[in-house]
């Protein structure tokens, strides 16, 4: 997943940035003295002869020893290269590509989006500790993460509940801390998933409209499917769950309301586990008219 290559990134940065130092502070000067030296043997050595031919001989000799071995050559090559992704993905952006329609209709199966990887702050890779607090999630951003149940995969939902808040979602109606967020009916979606359609639905989330899917007429039970932390802290009952948010957690729920595996069944995202905002489309092989923003 994402954390492999970031580590495989890593162990390819460590490994050029090695041989480019060794390089510049040492290899670098041993050819040239090394080639110098070449190129002396050449005139000292060489028998009566055209000037011209002697020095293109002797030019020869300088660059064949001056030359590094082929994996030092592709490593300093490479060091650049590998440094600005490094660099680009950890503390930038990071591209990821949605994998299922639980986000629809903001985000399709195929879509390929940006990450901000630093509107939450700054962190460390590979370990993903956070060195710098810049901001902190809002109601509504749209946010990657790793999935509490195995961190090694990474999920997209909606942010729906901060620290503190109580999240209920009940006969398909959500309410934040008492208050129903409210929604208006904006038409009919066909669900690639179901090849049927759904009512789409703009909701206002805090300060963010967006859309969603709902079955209105759907039954829907809610169980969780692992006890995960903080497990006393949700009440689950027919139709429905009510959740009080922990300190530096947060509470996540895909557009696709009926077809969306989310904090509903598998808990609370700790601050730990944030990757970044998805802010951007940009490609989706399938639909290239879907680059561009999204709420």
């Amino acid at each position: 997943m994402s954390w492999d290559f970031a580590l495989i990134l890593f162990v390819l940065l460590v490994l050029t940035g090695i041989v480019w130092c060794l390089d510049v502070l040492c290899w670098r000067g041993r050819r040239r003295r090394n080639a110098e030296a070449a190129a002396l043997a050449c005139r000292n050595n060489a028998a009566q002869q055209d000037a011209e031919a002697l020095e293109q001989e002797c030019s020869r000799a300088y660059e064949q020893a001056a030359r590094p071995p082929w994996w030092i050559e592709y490593c300093v090559s490479f060091f650049p290269v590998i440094l600005f992704v490094f660099v680009l993905r950890s503390f930038v952006v990071e591209p990821f590509r949605i994998p299922s329609g639980s986000m629809l209709p903001t985000l399709q199966d195929g879509d390929l989006i940006l990450v901000n990887k630093f509107q939450y702050g700054i962190r460390l890779p590979v370990i993903d500790k956070k060195v710098i607090d810049i901001g902190k999630p809002s109601r509504g951003d749209v946010m990657v993460f790793r999935y509490p149940v195995d961190p090694s995969v990474d999920y997209i939902k909606r942010v729906v509940g901060l620290p503190g808040d109580v999240i209920e979602y009940r006969d398909k109606v959500l309410r934040v801390n008492g208050q129903v967020v409210p929604h208006e009916r904006a038409g009919d979606y066909y669900e690639p998933d179901r090849a049927s359609y759904v009512g789409e639905y703009r909701e206002q989330l805090g300060t963010v409209a967006h859309d969603i899917l709902l079955n209105k007429q759907a039954p829907q039970d809610f169980m969780p499917i692992t006890r995960y932390p903080y497990l006393d802290q949700c009440t689950y009952f027919t139709g429905g769950v009510r959740c009080t948010v922990p300190a530096d957690h947060y509470f996540m729920m895909g557009d696709n309301r009926d077809n969306s595996l989310d904090s509903r069944y598998w808990g609370f995202v700790p601050d730990a586990n944030i990757v970044g905002r998805a802010f951007f489309i940009w490609m989706n092989f399938g639909s290239p008219s879907r680059i561009g923003g999204f709420d």
